[in-house]
């Protein structure tokens, strides 16, 4: 739901979300999804007319980078995280993730 969200051009009514799902979901459990998601703190909603239009809080990255702070967080020993995490990495990220750290000012 919220990758709808975030391909979104503007804030979307839960009909909507439902329509751009394109599952069996019924239009009720999107309306509680948007709720539930709204109490987290992920969406917003401002009132559009006689419906309630939603919108994501926070960038998809935003988001997993939050969840990725919370495990760390969470770990009692964030180098042995953070080692594990970085060796399951692809050359590829290894390489984006040597860039980012080196533009970091120490």
């Amino acid at each position: 739901m919220l990758g709808i969200l975030w391909r979104a051009d503007r804030p979307l009514s839960p009909a909507q979300v439902t329509e751009r799902l394109g599952s069996d979901l019924a239009y009720t459990t999107v309306t509680t999804i948007l709720t539930r998601l709204r109490r987290k703190g992920l969406v917003t909603r401002d009132r559009i007319g006689r419906a309630f239009h939603y919108r994501a809080t926070m960038s998809e990255a935003d988001l997993a980078a939050t969840r990725m702070h919370t495990v760390l967080e969470a770990s009692s020993d964030r180098v042995a995280t953070m080692n594990r995490f970085v060796g399951e990495l692809s050359p590829r990220e290894v390489r984006a993730l040597r860039a980012i750290l080196d533009g970091l000012d120490p």
